[in-house]
């Protein structure tokens, strides 16, 4: 047997090194920096704030959940364990690092992350085979977004989201209810104290013409 050097030890070390997938922390810091404004916080959302933006789920009939802006996956596992077994989960990210990540560190064949922008989310709801999504979940810091981008985003979500589902967002400004008025007339709203910074949490439900209708 050959006797491998030090020197060989290091390289195969740095190797693995490069190979490995790097920590949630170090990869959420690297994309933060990379991408100030579309990455809402430095620091990643807390459990209480994921289980309460999660809760009002209709999960038995949710057959596709969207997220935008899903970065290292904070919300996507939480996400995968409420799901039924035959649903689809859609992560929809600009920054390709993130992208690569998730494909790298989720193998679930439910979980589909792709390299675009939520503006176009038709499109890749219709790309999954679906005609309209039943939830869509937002980190994304509207009032941040290059111009037009966040009337873009909150358009489509209201064209996508079917009758009785929901756009569920989670902010730290409340600007973002000027993005959503417009699209939503029933809007929930509440603040999660328990998170770094606290979050501003809004449900904008998809509400069906023909309920609407008997209620009045």
């Amino acid at each position: 047997m050959t006797p491998v050097s030090t020197t060989q030890r290091r390289r195969a070390a740095r190797l693995g090194a490069k190979d490995a997938a790097p920590s949630p922390w170090g990869m959420f810091l690297r994309g933060f920096l990379k991408h100030p404004v579309m990455v809402g916080s430095i620091v990643p959302s807390s459990q209480k704030l994921m289980n309460r933006m999660l809760a009002p789920v209709d999960w038995a009939n949710c057959r596709l959940f969207v997220e935008y802006g899903p970065g290292v996956g904070n919300f996507c596992r939480p996400i995968l364990e409420r799901m039924a077994p035959d649903a689809t989960f859609v992560a929809i990210d600009t920054n390709d690092d993130f992208v690569r990540y998730l494909r790298r560190t989720i193998r679930d064949p439910r979980f589909h992350a792709v390299h675009g922008s939520a503006a176009d989310v038709r499109q890749i709801v219709a790309d999954h085979g679906h005609s309209h999504a039943d939830y869509v979940l937002s980190g994304l810091p509207f009032s941040t977004l290059p111009a037009g981008v966040g009337e873009a985003i909150a358009t489509a979500t209201a064209q996508v989201i079917r009758p009785g589902g929901a756009f569920l967002v989670y902010q730290f400004s409340p600007k973002v209810h000027d993005f959503l008025s417009p699209h939503f007339e029933r809007i929930d709203h509440a603040m999660e104290w328990w998170n770094v910074p606290p979050a501003q949490l809004y449900w904008a439900w998809a509400d069906d013409v023909a309920e609407l209708a008997s209620a009045a």
